[in-house]
């Protein structure tokens, strides 16, 4: 008769010999991502799509530059990217933009073609674009009400006071924040969320490695007390992206190449270290719901 304990040592050895697969990571939305002709330099679009789904994005929003690159990706990966419309073609033009007299125009015909869900990544900053009721800037805005899509727009002012002015005086407008206003604190931002029911916002680029002045997380990864009750008592008006751009200090390199998609996982990592620091409700809505909902795609089981 063979002992009990050799069946025991044998059912160890066994168990300890399967191999262990880690569990795949939750969906997250990423609600800010850039595909630009200098990025294709560094990685190809297979390679982008890789990493998206190496990291769980079970959603993309992508923005091209040109614009049409957007689509390129969207083709590669038709349930995951949503493209939306780049107003960027040439270097420069995030801060000259607003006096291009046939933008209206070229955004009109690439709405009514319904290849493009949202407008973006537009720039306001002070020092180059501070009067949004400029006919370019104002026009576009209602193009976005128009056919219903949003826009992703990009401010940096010192206070709240910018945004809103345009939110408020464009009430039909959905618009997607990025980065919460960059340099503003959350004392600012809840003033955006309060005033205007139609802003969202994201917090792309809020992490250790950019915007640096402004953090929002302790060396732990977990948000600071202040960060930590705004986004959850404003859990339904936020969502994260990745804003793949690097290097960070070169704003629009079009001559040289852009390595941001390979610096994808850790941005993402860093929102994933946070979010699992909330309430699983809160945390839940910000990775996913929130992105879903605002981009009209039905409601999903995944968590």
């Amino acid at each position: 008769m063979r002992s009990p304990c050799r069946y025991s040592l044998m059912f160890v050895l066994l168990v300890a010999c399967v191999p262990v697969h880690a569990a795949p990571p939750e969906p997250i939305a990423d609600i800010h991502l850039h595909w630009k002709w200098n990025q294709k330099e560094a990685t190809s679009a297979d390679e982008a799509i890789d990493i998206l789904e190496s990291q769980g994005v079970g959603l993309a929003v992508v923005t091209g530059t040109p614009p049409e690159l957007a689509l390129e990706l969207q083709a590669l990966a038709p349930d995951i990217v949503i493209p939306i419309y780049g107003i960027y073609r040439l270097p420069g033009e995030w801060s000259t933009w607003h006096h291009d007299a046939g933008l209206l125009q070229r955004v009109r015909r690439a709405l009514s073609a319904k290849r493009y869900r949202g407008i973006g990544e537009v720039h306001m900053l002070g020092g180059f674009i501070s009067d949004w009721k400029n006919p370019v800037i104002s026009g576009l805005f209602e193009l976005a009400a128009e056919f219903d899509v949003p826009v992703l727009v990009h401010t940096e002012f010192s206070r709240a006071d910018y945004t809103l002015g345009f939110c408020r005086a464009h009430p039909r407008t959905r618009f997607l924040w990025a980065h919460s206003g960059v340099m503003l604190q959350p004392g600012e931002i809840v003033r955006v969320l309060e005033g205007c029911p139609n802003v969202s916002a994201e917090l792309s680029a809020r992490d250790p490695w950019r915007h640096l002045a402004n953090p929002i997380a302790d060396e732990q990864g977990r948000l600071l007390p202040a960060w930590r009750k705004l986004v959850i008592g404003y859990a339904d008006r936020f969502m994260i992206g990745s804003d793949p751009v690097w290097p960070v200090e070169q704003l629009n390199p079009w001559d040289e190449p852009d390595t941001g998609w390979q610096e994808l996982p850790r941005f993402l990592t860093f929102h994933r270290t946070w979010l699992a620091d909330l309430p699983p409700r809160e945390a839940s809505a910000i990775r996913w719901e929130n992105a879903r909902r605002f981009f009209g795609l039905p409601e999903s089981n995944s968590r």
